[in-house]
């Protein structure tokens, strides 16, 4: 089927109160445009800031080391990569870091289906939808641990899928542990330096 371009004006106007968009409208956006769809409402994506990509590259590194250290069967997958988080059109997300350890969730097209680890690194843009719309999305989709590092206030926000409600908020000085993986713990102090 074919879909028409969307022109960012129209899109800036449709954002604001649009809830009828699809993974068609996300796929039809112009190349180096980024959004993310959460119940049919379009939210465009800026670029990061450095802080942001240093702390991007850091978990990578550290997560994709234990992984292939231990011989994992789980997959890192960084954004720029589509989560087709729920079963319908009306979502999906790109988070910065996805850990998904079912193979039969990957496709050519991303990822069906909710990733086990999700993280996101808080930026001025990206604040309330890490905070508030994403923990319920990732809560409904069945995502078994999710990170919020946020650079700002140096904590990361860990919500796991047996104490969703209760999610942990730790400081940068500390190191966290990782809830799918009881033998890897992450330490923030090394990722503020430059």
């Amino acid at each position: 089927m074919d879909h028409a371009r969307i022109r960012k004006e129209d899109l800036f106007m449709e954002i604001k109160g649009g809830k009828g968009y699809t993974t068609a409208d996300i796929e039809a956006l112009p190349d180096g445009e980024r959004a993310e769809l959460i119940d049919g409402e379009m939210f465009m994506m800026a670029p990061p800031m450095t802080v942001h990509q240093r702390i991007l590259v850091k978990l990578i590194f550290e997560i994709e080391t234990y992984i292939r250290k231990n011989k994992g069967n789980c997959e890192l997958l960084p954004a720029p990569f589509g989560v087709y988080i729920k079963k319908d059109n009306r979502n999906y997300v790109e988070p910065d870091i996805s850990v998904i350890c079912h193979g039969d969730r990957l496709g050519e097209r991303g990822c069906h289906g909710a990733p086990d680890w999700v993280i996101e690194i808080v930026s001025p843009s990206s604040r309330k939808m890490d905070y508030v719309r994403k923990p319920v999305l990732y809560r409904e989709a069945g995502v078994q641990e999710y990170w919020i590092v946020d650079p700002k206030k140096e904590t990361v926000t860990v919500y796991e899928a047996d104490q969703w409600d209760i999610p942990v908020c730790h400081s940068f000085s500390v190191p966290i542990q990782v809830g799918i993986y009881k033998d890897l713990q992450l330490d923030f102090t090394e990722f503020m330096k430059s």
